[in-house]
């Protein structure tokens, strides 16, 4: 039987990977944050006219606030990316744990959307219809199963002794 033997630069990630896991998963929710927002922001406030971020005034805050969430969300996204170039400087990126924290950031975030934003706080609606059901339905069923995907990858990694990818 071969003898298993383990390189100095793979314990070391082994190590960077198991220190540096939280910033793995932060800086995977940073960016799916981000992306999960620029997507809405690019998809149904400027390519389809759904709505804006704020739809409890005129046209041009509709705009304004729209440009303001694009800001935030670009913020984010970079903040992610910043983070991810750190981690991969550090010989520390895992890839499947970060995946885990896109999806649960994703995830979370348009749960909230649809829910705080949508129904409790009512600035704006996915799309102006008169039954908004399919629309609520696809979006939150949606949000929850990345929140579901991401808190597998999640927990499969924590569970793992030795970070995979």
């Amino acid at each position: 039987m071969a003898e298993h033997t383990v390189s100095a630069s793979s314990d070391i990630d082994y190590r960077a990977r198991a220190t540096f896991s939280r910033r793995n998963l932060g800086s995977g929710i940073l960016f799916g944050v981000g992306l999960i927002a620029f997507v809405d922001e690019a998809v149904f406030h400027q390519l389809l006219h759904w709505h804006h971020f704020y739809d409890l005034g005129t046209s041009e805050i509709g705009l304004v606030s729209d440009g303001l969430f694009h800001a935030l969300s670009w913020a984010a996204t970079i903040g992610g990316l910043f983070l991810l170039a750190d981690l991969r400087r550090r010989r520390a990126f895992w890839q499947m744990r970060w995946w885990g924290g896109v999806l649960l950031g994703a995830g979370v975030f348009q749960l909230y959307d649809g829910t705080v934003q949508h129904k409790w706080w009512g600035i704006h609606q996915i799309r102006y219809v008169p039954d908004l059901l399919p629309y609520d339905l696809t979006w939150n069923i949606t949000a929850v199963a990345m929140i579901i995907a991401g808190a597998a990858l999640t927990v499969r990694t924590r569970r793992s002794r030795v970070p995979v990818g």
